[in-house]
């Protein structure tokens, strides 16, 4: 068995197998930490959802949309779908789509729904879901997060491959790749940047890295890699604050915390919770905090000052 797949066998185990009673812990701060005030809960939702990994709020149709990996991360199973689920937290479409694979990052651009997942990119109509258009990526294995940019292309990374990847007029391309990339997760397009939160470099089979993944900016017209913070975690989702406030929210993923960061100053830690912690969503006019939990099946949300 090649390395490659002993990372990413041993990576579902970790995704999937979980200890699953700490869900408690998953969802609070486990002991308060000097200078953090502590979110505030709103609601917390396990009904219909099933390794929720992605959650990302429309203005358009007033509802949230959360992936639901539900079996193998990795295996093409039919098993996974997208939940439609209400600002207040109830669940307004358990499948709202299903027959999807391992689906993991969402974004939403003129109307339409886009999605990894695994090695393909599907692009949903809102108004009529049973619409869909499929875009295979080539040489993909664990495509991830998604931005989009105002003219439409869509940007896909790919952790396993350290590659980002573009779609533009449904054709995929190769946009940056290399070791440099930190195993690429969370998007958010901001021109003239595509910024980037990696997982790490030198990616082991337990999934740890030799080095801790940063928040960085590739330039869209160059594609050069700038640094805009020192690495701090095992770095998943990736949100943008207020525009009044600046800044960005990370979570990382293998330590189940939440960070909000600035260009000038360290990472802070806002929440603490337990492995899982996966892409989180931004309600910013709301001043809502989205939390996804894959290994408590929980999505929960909470009021910030941010």
């Amino acid at each position: 068995m090649t390395n490659l797949n002993v990372i990413i066998r041993v990576f579902v185990l970790v995704m999937l197998f979980g200890n699953f009673t700490e869900r408690l812990d998953a969802v609070e701060p486990r002991r308060p930490l000097p200078g953090r005030r502590p979110l505030t809960k709103i609601w917390e939702l396990t009904q219909g959802l099933s390794g929720p990994e992605s959650s990302f709020y429309d203005p358009g149709s007033n509802a949230i949309y959360v992936s639901n990996v539900a079996g193998d991360a990795t295996g093409k199973d039919g098993l996974g779908w997208i939940s439609k689920v209400s600002l207040d937290g109830k669940m307004l479409e358990e499948k709202w789509v299903s027959g999807l694979d391992a689906p993991k990052g969402i974004r939403i651009h003129d109307g339409k729904l886009w999605v990894s997942d695994i090695d393909r990119v599907h692009c949903i109509d809102l108004k009529n879901p049973t619409e869909k258009k499929t875009i295979i990526i080539a040489d993909a294995k664990f495509l991830n997060d998604i931005a989009i940019d105002p003219t439409g292309i869509v940007y896909v990374s790919d952790m396993i491959t350290n590659r980002i990847h573009s779609i533009s007029n449904n054709v995929s391309s190769v946009f940056v790749e290399g070791d440099q990339l930190e195993a690429p997760n969370g998007l958010l397009v901001q021109p003239p940047y595509l910024r980037v939160v990696g997982w790490g470099q030198g990616l082991q089979p337990d999934f740890s890295t030799k080095k801790m993944g940063s928040l960085y900016n590739i330039n869209l017209k160059t594609k050069k890699k700038s640094k805009v913070t020192d690495p701090f975690g095992n770095l998943d989702g990736l949100e943008a604050l207020n525009p009044k406030i600046g800044g960005f929210i990370v979570s990382d993923w293998m330590n189940g915390n939440i960070y909000r960061t600035t260009k000038s100053s360290k990472p802070i830690l806002v929440y603490e919770g337990q492995p899982g912690t996966a892409d989180i969503g931004h309600v910013s006019k709301e001043g809502i905090l989205l939390v996804p939990q894959m290994k408590a099946n929980m999505l929960t949300a909470y009021k910030t000052d941010f």
